[in-house]
């Protein structure tokens, strides 16, 4: 009998059914929103399941795909002692609108072993049991194919057959192929479903890649020494020429800041000053002048056709482009003629520029969408439009926590509906509430509070929010800095800071990110106390001669290429729900692993960029894969210098954030 979940008249709350099934995971805000995976990721399905009484219990999950096929049920299991969870792991294949449901039973064949094999061995209700088992098993044969009957049918025989000893007939009802046929058809009284729950199944880069952000106006810049002319801007043309060293290092994205028209009203000179000289580009943020706006290119860039031919040829050497949507106007932008209705007039009559108080931006005019919002939104919309037709899949957008919430879950909708490959990252450095609606209602990566959690405790507590429940809904993208953020422990720690922080978002997180500058540890802020590059490329040009950096090895390039290779190489760097924390005897220090099947990376981490650190490392054997003897030894690989050691369940370490900042052991857990 199949019990579906019913509903209250009085108040249209579903009721139990027959067997309880509550707070079933991962459901994101009661299934309003879908939770989500890559292909190929590996999803744990929970839920709280029980009944009355001491009878023994079944229970599984359905995957429904998205053409609405059902597949076979994935036999749930018991997590914990008495705690009536249940959980079991599934894979989606495809991408697509999945769902799931979980399925209980009351197991009357488990609930008979388990009696039998108390009372039979006391001589208590010997035939009786057998009697009742040999109903059971006959039960059973009927409900299964016909190729399995025989193995059940058998067996009912032999329970009910008196002349057989009481001990023969148990041990027939151990047969392992009565097990198998049971496993793939188990006889299921009082069956009860709860509500089918979505899960939205994205393509492997919305969880997994190496993001690598430049300005291509600074590619190729020049200037005159002699002081005759003004600089000249770099172009999509010889930006290219950059393309092919970041994809020897391992990058997947190359992400781009806004290559559009820029105004000059109000534009900002060096360091944000507002006094800009004739030659200086101003912010490339300060979007639109009688060039064009959001669907044109700069013309010091180039045209869209060598747009085009930028995106090709990134694809050529395996990377993705992906473009900043920016939804805000420089004054000399053409919407606000055509539609001073998209922005916030003030009482005296003038245009409101954004403001982060006490930061200023004259040169930017917020949108305001609520005055128009059917208009303004359709006009977004074309722009997403004209880029994907210009080979953009992946956008990164600006401030996404200063626009309405509904209008990123409309257009994220309909792009999603037919475009389901176009991928979104918020870049929304804000309170806990907006960055995690946004995950929710479609954005595919979030940028993160990384940057500013540098202590061991910090990173351990955050990163495991992040592999956690967060981890239904919400992808990391975890970018050492930005153009706007020179993080305080990257300003004082030297090399050896930006050698470890990189280590940390390469290994914590499957998509982590660097601004262009940061293989150099470019790290002199404006100011002291301020997170601001001095000379930020914002407001100016920054070549860069990459050629010196290598010969005079001011670089920690080679340290970047040898994490994305690892992270190529190991599909356990490529999850995020499969990150483990170990404990470790000295507070500088960060123990870490990552498992995929026999796939094992164990990190151990120096976080004091200055002093050498030494302590004992005391690993969680079952979370590598191994068996629980603290004595048993077993080898491990360190791939940062090519040494192998032998390590048992505790182990020394001493690291010298000079020479060596990182232990990061690879191993198979079968070796053991």
């Amino acid at each position: 009998m199949q019990v579906e979940s019913g509903t209250s008249k009085k108040t249209d709350i579903p009721r139990l059914g027959r067997i309880p099934i509550l707070d079933v995971a991962p459901v994101v805000s009661g299934g309003r929103w879908a939770a989500k995976a890559v292909v190929g990721e590996t999803v744990e399905v929970s839920a709280t399941v029980f009944r009355e009484g001491h009878e023994m219990l079944g229970a599984a999950v359905v995957l429904r795909s998205p053409e609405g096929t059902e597949q076979p049920g994935e036999p749930m299991a018991e997590v914990g002692t008495g705690l009536d969870r249940w959980a079991a792991r599934v894979t989606p294949t495809q991408m697509g609108e999945w769902s799931f449901r979980v399925e209980a039973w009351g197991d009357p064949i488990a609930h008979w072993r388990h009696d039998a094999e108390i009372k039979i061995p006391r001589g208590q209700d010997v035939e009786l049991m057998l009697t009742e088992g040999a109903r059971l098993f006959a039960r059973a044969a009927e409900a299964v194919p016909s190729k399995d009957r025989p193995t059940l049918t058998r067996l009912a025989k032999c329970l009910g057959d008196e002349t057989v000893p009481a001990g023969d007939r148990m041990e027939a009802a151990a047969d392992p192929d009565v097990a198998d046929v049971l496993e793939r058809h188990p006889l299921r009284d009082l069956l009860t479903v709860s509500e089918w729950y979505p899960l939205v199944v994205h393509r492997q880069r919305a969880l997994y890649g190496a993001w690598y952000e430049f300005f291509p106006r600074s590619e190729g810049a020049t200037f005159d020494p002699l002081g005759r002319r003004g600089p000249i801007s770099g172009t999509f043309r010889t930006a290219m020429k950059r393309l092919p060293a970041i994809a020897d290092m391992g990058f997947d994205v190359v992400y781009l800041p806004p290559v559009h028209p820029i105004g000059t009203t109000f534009r900002k000179g060096p360091n944000n000053t507002l006094d800009a000289g004739p030659y200086d580009p101003g912010s490339p943020w300060a979007i639109g002048s009688p060039e064009g706006g959001h669907d044109a290119v700069h013309p010091d860039l180039g045209t869209l056709a060598d747009f085009d031919a930028f995106v090709a040829y990134a694809a050529d050497h395996g990377l993705e482009v992906a473009l900043d949507l920016a939804l805000q106007c420089s004054p000399d932008h053409p919407w606000v003629t055509e539609h001073p209705e998209w922005f916030t007039t003030r009482a005296d009559g003038t245009i409101a520029y954004a403001e982060n108080p006490p930061k200023k931006y004259q040169d930017i005019y917020p949108l305001n969408f609520d005055n128009d919002p059917e208009g303004l939104y359709a006009e977004v919309k074309r722009i997403v439009h004209h880029w994907m037709d210009h080979g953009v899949r992946i956008f990164r957008v600006d401030n996404p926590h200063t626009k309405p919430v509904d209008f990123w879950e409309r257009l994220l909708a309909d792009i999603h509906a037919t475009d389901p490959d176009v991928l979104f990252l918020a870049e929304a450095f804000t309170r806990p509430a907006m960055m995690h609606t946004l995950a929710k209602i479609g954005f595919h990566q979030s940028y993160t509070y990384f940057t500013w959690r540098n202590s061991a405790d910090e990173l351990a507590a955050y990163f495991t929010e992040l592999a956690g429940d967060a981890a239904a809904y919400m992808r990391p993208n975890a970018f050492t800095n930005t153009p706007d953020i020179l993080n305080e422990y990257l300003q004082h720690g030297g090399r050896p800071a930006f050698e470890i922080r990189a280590i940390l978002a390469a290994l914590l997180s499957p998509t982590w990110g660097i601004y262009s500058g940061y293989e150099l540890c470019e790290n002199t802020p404006v100011r002291p106390g301020s997170e601001e590059y001095r000379d930020s490329e914002k407001y100016q040009y920054r070549p860069r001669d990459w050629e010196a950096a290598d010969r005079d090895n001011t670089t920690i390039a080679p340290l970047i290429t040898r994490l994305n290779t690892l992270r190529n190489a190991h599909p356990a760097l490529q999850l995020l729900r499969n990150l483990h924390f170990h404990p470790i005897d000295q507070p500088e220090l960060l123990a870490f692993s990552k498992r995929h099947m026999d796939d094992v990376v164990l990190a151990v981490v120096n976080l004091n960029p200055h002093q050498a650190r030494e302590a004992t490392v005391h690993l969680d054997l079952a979370a590598l894969g191994l068996p629980n003897d603290p004595d048993r030894p077993f080898t491990v690989h360190d791939e940062l210098d090519d040494a192998t050691y032998t390590w048992r369940k505790s182990n020394y370490v001493y690291l010298d954030p000079h020479t060596r900042p990182a232990h990061i052991f690879t191993f198979r857990s079968s070796e053991s």
